[in-house]
């Protein structure tokens, strides 16, 4: 009777010590506590060329140096994942089916309206004041809101400030866009702002931009520096203009519930690596730029920037609409804060 006593004791010693290993962030290992590996693919939009693709390697070194390599990390490009549809991706990773995603905020403006804040024309002077904007408490807390979605924000890094190009002139003020056919996303933002400009705004898949800027459907189109640079648009446009009219931002996101299982050693190497890329982006970008804007000129464009006094045309022209951006908001708090801290207060 005793040694069926001692037997039943032994076993549920033994069960509770593998309930207990499996529940348990690290393991023991000799008597040391070693940390469990895993595993995790961060999805990005673009190709293993682009920007966004160079960063998220850069954090995954990062993050997998800071755990002493109990994250793994494998860089998953072209939206492949999520068959290239961003709010799917968002969904997916939300759900946990995806266990970290790299998009613009501005994207996630259909699940959250506030974001479209950031992309309000000439809201941001420039880089930097967008960085401050971004790690203040208005910014920080705007990024967070993806975590009512089950996802936690480890990154917000910025993006290249937006360019105009085109086949009829350079632009310096709002006038020089007058008549002008100028290819948009179909974004209120960008369609009410250019339109106010004098453009005649026509959204359009970016996939057909190219064909329609060599048949002159389209006089031209506006995007990050990187994007004329890729799509070789020098052959194909003449002028590209330093309007540097919109800002964007990478929401760095990973699913919360992947996020809580990890040790504490583990988030912490996730968010210092989210952290540090934000400034490493941003003189990667600047060195990037600088040789794409070097290629389009050698290949025929003209580039010129915008003097502060015809900058200042282009923000009252933004300011005209503000009733009509924060219509597309939705949050009138959050706007006034954001307009206040960049000093665009009306």
């Amino acid at each position: 009777m005793k040694k069926k006593i001692l037997a039943g004791i032994l076993t549920m010693a033994m069960l509770c010590t593998g309930l207990v290993g499996c529940g348990s962030k690290n393991e023991t290992v000799d008597g040391d506590s070693k940390e469990k590996k895993v595993s995790i693919t961060i999805s990005v939009p673009d190709p293993d060329v682009s920007y966004i693709y160079q960063a998220a390697e850069e954090f995954a070194k990062r993050a997998n140096e800071y755990s002493d390599g109990s994250l793994e990390f494998k860089v998953s490009g072209n939206g492949s994942l999520y068959g290239g549809d961003t709010a799917a991706g968002i969904k997916q990773l939300s759900a946990g089916s995806l266990q970290m995603l790299i998009l613009a905020s501005s994207v996630y403006a259909s699940f959250e309206p506030g974001y479209n804040v950031i992309s309000v024309p000439y809201m941001f002077d420039d880089q930097q004041q967008f960085l401050d904007y971004l790690n203040s408490d208005v910014g920080t807390e705007l990024m967070n809101r993806v975590s009512d979605m089950g996802i936690t924000t480890v990154g917000k890094w910025t993006r290249s400030m937006r360019k105009v190009t085109n086949s009829v002139r350079p632009v310096n003020a709002p006038e020089d866009l007058d008549g002008m056919v100028l290819r948009v996303p179909n974004n209120s933002l960008y369609v009410e702002f250019f339109g106010a400009c004098g453009a005649v705004t026509t959204p359009m898949n970016f996939s057909e931009v190219y064909n329609a800027l060599q048949l002159n459907t389209l006089d031209g189109q506006e995007n990050p520096i990187d994007v004329p640079y890729s799509n070789k648009f020098y052959e194909v446009q003449k002028y590209i203009s330093g309007t540097d009219h919109m800002a964007d931002t990478w929401l760095v996101g990973i699913n919360s519930k992947l996020y809580d299982s990890l040790s504490d050693k583990q988030q912490e190497a996730i968010t210092k690596a989210g952290e540090e890329v934000q400034q490493w982006n941003v003189e990667f970008m600047e060195k990037e730029d600088q040789k794409a804007l070097d290629t389009l000129k050698e290949n025929g464009m003209e580039y010129n920037d915008i003097s502060e006094e015809d900058r200042e045309k282009f923000v009252e022209v933004s300011k005209s609409c503000y009733d009509k951006f924060k219509e597309l908001i939705k949050d009138d708090e959050l706007f006034d804060a954001t307009a206040e801290f960049c000093g665009k207060a009306e």
